[in-house]
């Protein structure tokens, strides 16, 4: 009755994007070995909280429980900053290949959640109690990968041979964020360097990166304002009543999750990346025609033409992210591009904000 799948997406962005705003303008001086396994242990306890929390109150519902999951969705917010915003700065100077790799992870930890939710809805369906079983294996299974993000990052990642060298190349191009990474990789910070060389050394500040690669970010934006606005809340709850009964808005955010990791890997294809800044451009202001597609389709459509519509949502999505996020850093040292992804992560969660707030007028007209 408290529309969740819109308000808790709702909740989470304003702490999200306060918090990426300021690390993104401090980030030069942050510490980014602290700052990521801040964000992975956030996600970590938060998800052990919801469980906590359903354990505490024998999965009674009421507004008190749904504000508790609103601050908790809020505290994911600040986790999502803190870690999004660091591992694309902290890729950004290091390969292509490795952005694309973080934000295909992204996509597929979409498609693990659908897959994990259609099992347990399937499991327990016919049971007693049977959503509250699910819902606890599922935050379970959660908690266990997230304790494990904050592991891998911990102790895996900064001994990769290519890791150490991409940061060691970053801290000789002036990078002082890496100092902490490098340690825990074995490797002693570089030396103090001179006057003259730390003179040439001296990097773009971030509102001449942001003028220098405005297009890109007002895309990261468009792109995740109109993605927003139709997934998930329009998906979860204006789509009307289907063959597929209570398995159909599963199964439309199942096929979003899919695709959107499909579009993630595409550019992988030379031939196929785009990479003209005004064709790019052209494409994201071309997908405001989604919105009429989806309006009439969920008016007059079945349910095949609104699977359809909502694999090319996805599909987009993934696709263009990924050309923009790996051509946007090319040509600029460590530290610039560092301070660029953190930029372009903060417009892409401006235009998520702005999205799941578009996202409420589908509920015009609909006695609201």
């Amino acid at each position: 009755n408290y529309h969740p799948s819109r308000v808790l997406t709702l909740v989470y962005q304003p702490f999200a994007l306060g918090t990426l705003a300021i690390l993104a303008y401090h980030e030069a001086k942050i510490n980014t070995r602290r700052r990521n396994l801040f964000g992975y242990t956030l996600f970590f306890l938060s998800s052990l909280a919801i469980l906590v929390m359903d354990l505490a109150t024998s999965g009674k519902g009421g507004l008190g429980t749904f504000i508790g999951i609103c601050i908790i969705s809020g505290v994911f917010g600040v986790a999502d900053a803190n870690v999004q915003g660091g591992m694309v700065g902290d890729l950004s100077y290091m390969r292509p290949e490795f952005i694309q790799s973080y934000v295909a992870g992204l996509a597929a930890s979409g498609v693990i959640t659908s897959a994990l939710r259609l099992i347990t809805k399937a499991a327990f369906e016919n049971s007693q109690g049977g959503l509250r079983k699910g819902a606890i294996l599922f935050f379970a299974i959660s908690s266990f990968f997230e304790f494990l993000c904050v592991l891998l990052y911990a102790y895996v990642f900064p001994k990769l041979p290519v890791v150490k060298y991409y940061r060691s190349k970053a801290a000789s191009e002036g990078s002082k964020t890496v100092a902490s990474d490098l340690a825990a990789g074995g490797i002693q910070a570089l030396p103090e360097t001179d006057d003259v060389e730390s003179k040439n050394q001296e990097r773009l500040s971030n509102k001449e990166l942001l003028l220098q690669n405005i297009d890109y970010a007002i895309d990261m934006f468009l792109i995740y304002a109109l993605t927003l606005s139709i997934f998930p809340g329009f998906l979860s709850e204006d789509t009307g009543k289907h063959s597929l009964g209570s398995w159909y808005a599963l199964v439309l955010i199942s096929m979003y999750n899919v695709w959107d990791l499909i579009g993630r890997y595409i550019p992988l294809i030379k031939p196929l990346k785009l990479e003209s800044r005004k064709a790019l451009t052209t494409v994201i202001i071309s997908r405001v025609l989604l919105v009429p597609a989806f309006y009439f389709t969920s008016k007059y459509g079945d349910q095949g033409w609104m699977i359809m519509l909502t694999s090319i949502l996805g599909l987009s999505n993934g696709y263009l992210t990924v050309c923009v996020l790996t051509s946007a850093p090319k040509g600029y040292r460590g530290p610039e591009q560092n301070a660029l992804g953190n930029l372009l992560v903060l417009f892409l969660l401006g235009g998520i904000f702005a999205g799941v707030t578009l996202d409420w007028l589908w509920l015009i007209g609909k006695g609201w």
